[in-house]
């Protein structure tokens, strides 16, 4: 009884371990996106901000305590009941980003970078082009807070940023338009050609 007691225990925990610590999560990928969208608008945790620069890695690690959560600033200001950031009236942290930001630093905050392989050939809206708007834009262009009246939370909205180029422009840096993330790298090429192949089809909301 006492064996069986015990295999159950460490199956358990086992379990437990492996669902809270997805080793396919990646800083470039995954926790750098975080940053930049909800935390480096302008006056905030942008470069050269004395608050500090929450868009490089080095800058984001002078308030994380590698495999340390709960002794990491960048952590514990986000999460709890009441958390002090991002400040009132900015959009929140979702619960899986916070589960992600906590995951990270546990498996030690490792720079990592094109932890996954991107197929360039799936551009459909809600599986590939929404979740990059998500990911990397709707902390400054969601509906309460449409940046430059831009929209990205949405399907209406991403169409809206569709016309003039606009979009594009922004994402590719390219010369008049403001570069986008703003604070922000440029996004993957991956990135890139999925959005661009989504608007040469058409743009369906598919």
């Amino acid at each position: 009884m006492t064996i069986l007691l015990f295999t159950v225990v460490i199956f358990s925990l086992t379990t437990c371990t492996e669902k809270a610590y997805d080793p396919s999560i990646c800083f470039t990928e995954n926790i750098l996106p975080i940053f930049v969208s909800k935390c480096s608008m302008s006056g905030c945790h942008s470069p050269g901000s004395r608050r500090g620069d929450f868009t490089t890695y080095d800058g984001i690690m002078k308030r994380v305590v590698a495999k340390h959560p709960l002794q990491s600033s960048m952590y514990t200001k986000i999460d709890g009941s009441n958390p002090s950031m991002p400040p009132r009236d900015y959009i929140p942290l979702t619960d899986q980003e916070k589960f992600m930001i906590k995951a990270w630093i546990s498996m030690g905050a490792l720079n990592q970078s094109n932890c996954t392989v991107c197929d360039t050939t799936s551009f459909k809206f809600a599986a590939d082009i929404q979740p990059i708007m998500d990911s990397w834009c709707i902390g400054c262009h969601s509906t309460s807070n449409a940046g430059g009246g831009y929209d990205l939370s949405n399907y209406a909205g991403v169409v809206n940023s569709i016309a003039n180029n606009k979009l594009l422009g922004t994402i590719k840096h390219s010369a008049g338009y403001n570069a986008m993330p703003q604070n922000g790298s440029q996004l993957s090429g991956c990135q890139i050609s999925k959005i661009q192949s989504w608007i040469n089809a058409g743009h369906p909301n598919d």
